[in-house]
């Protein structure tokens, strides 16, 4: 009896069926608490290390010797070769060797590219074949009958003649046979045919004859002329054609672009990327470049023919080179309301490459005695002012800078203090952008 109670008593210390044990659920309470604090600690560290996105432009500064004469007007533009070349060939044809890539140094009459002249060189031997045929019709034209063709014309003349007197004799005695009866009608007839047949004869004869004798007409012999002329003609065209097989550099220069491959058809006109191409190569001379400007239509009134000019480029801002303006356009663009000018590098170096960034201090002509050099002259977007204060980049950070801004043109605001050139500006700052805000530059 007892047995039995024992076997119906609860025991609360055994495992109850499927339910976890104390260390599983110890780990995933533990596990979860962790998720939880990572999470929470990613947060506060994106919290604290948000940054704004924002637009970014490096502060330049023009300060040239020239400083004295004063900054009439600032702008900006582009270097470009003066002569930009692009060689195209003059001739149909494959593409055989190239003998040069891009930035490579050449001179004047250098061959840069040749093509496959098989065919032209074929058609040069027809061309010269066929000139030799007709110089020699030509030769025999202007020499006349051989001695041997005169001789023989005479004798069949004379063979004619010959025949000739035999048919008068005949035709004599039958009249003679047919007056006595003792020959008929029908036989007079006949030795009169026979007569009239040889005179006709020799009269054709005497006149062959007589052309052997002359000669060619002198309108043959002029035409002929005329053919062989023709036929040069076509032997110097095959040869230019072979010869413009060869490609070389008009000027001496540098190769900006190589647009062609061995065995890429060549063409004269351009057909596009995966068809015939239309140049092989496009070069310059580097050291007569060009800035390119538009000029606002509002600011071109300050300008003229070879008013000089300081240079500077976004790839090398400290170093100032000295031009003039060289070109106006003779026609204003309509839409962007300006007109373009260009303004030649007196002397460029070796830096300087085209499709450059650049901006141009065009100077007055009028030298100011009282003017000092010792302020550069640093142009910002109106827009980065925000009462008398612009941000700049400084290790990932915004700073406010305090400048007293100066008068504005049509290429932005002159800052007379606070910036001094080279800074990262903020150019277009948020509303809610304060300094030492957390910043990155916008791609």
């Amino acid at each position: 009896m007892d047995a039995e109670l024992k076997s119906l008593q609860i025991d609360r210390n055994k495992k109850r069926v499927g339910e976890p044990s104390k260390w599983a659920t110890r780990w995933i309470i533990g596990g979860i608490l962790l998720f939880l604090l990572l999470g929470a600690g990613r947060f506060a560290y994106s919290r604290l290390n948000a940054s704004t996105e924002v637009s970014v432009q490096r502060v330049k500064a023009i300060d040239s010797g020239h400083a004295e004469q004063g900054v009439v007007l600032n702008a900006t533009g582009y270097i470009v070769a003066a002569h930009k070349i692009e060689l195209a060939a003059k001739v149909i044809g494959k593409v055989k060797w190239i003998g040069v890539d891009k930035a490579d140094k050449v001179t004047e009459g250098q061959v840069l590219v040749r093509l496959e002249d098989d065919e032209y060189r074929a058609q040069l031997d027809q061309a010269k074949g066929n000139l030799a045929n007709l110089q020699a019709h030509l030769a025999e034209l202007e020499h006349g009958s051989r001695p041997e063709e005169i001789a023989q014309a005479l004798a069949n003349l004379n063979s004619s003649k010959a025949d000739l007197e035999n048919a008068r004799v005949s035709l004599e005695r039958t009249r003679k046979l047919v007056s006595q009866a003792v020959m008929s009608q029908q036989n007079l007839d006949d030795a009169q045919a026979r007569y009239d047949s040889g005179v006709a004869k020799v009269n054709s004869l005497q006149k062959a004859y007589d052309l052997v004798k002359i000669g060619p007409r002198q309108e043959q012999i002029d035409a002929m002329r005329g053919q062989v002329e023709q036929a040069r003609g076509a032997v110097a065209y095959a040869e230019t054609n072979l010869a413009n097989t060869i490609i070389r550099s008009p000027v001496t220069g540098t190769i900006l672009e190589r647009a062609v491959e061995i065995g890429e058809f060549v063409t004269t006109s351009f057909v596009g990327d995966r068809g015939a191409k239309g140049y092989v190569v496009s070069l310059a001379d580097l050291n007569d470049l060009e800035v390119e400007l538009d000029i606002s239509q509002n600011d071109f009134a300050k300008l003229h023919m070879a008013q000089k000019g300081v240079i500077t480029t976004d790839a090398f801002p400290d170093r100032k080179y000295d031009g003039f303006i060289r070109e106006f356009s003779p026609e204003a663009n309509r839409q962007k309301a300006t007109v373009q000018v260009k303004v030649k590098v007196t002397h460029p170096d070796d830096r300087l490459r085209p499709e450059m960034n650049a901006s141009v201090a065009f100077l007055s002509d009028e030298k100011n005695a009282a003017a000092t050099p010792s302020q550069p002259i640093v142009i910002v977007p109106a827009t980065a002012i925000r009462d008398n204060k612009v941000f700049v980049m400084l290790e990932g950070k915004a700073v406010t800078r305090s400048v007293k801004p100066g008068p504005a043109s049509s290429q932005g605001v002159r800052i007379e203090q606070g910036l001094i050139g080279g800074e990262d500006l903020i150019v277009n700052p948020p509303a809610t952008l304060k300094d030492g805000d957390r910043v990155r530059q916008k791609v």
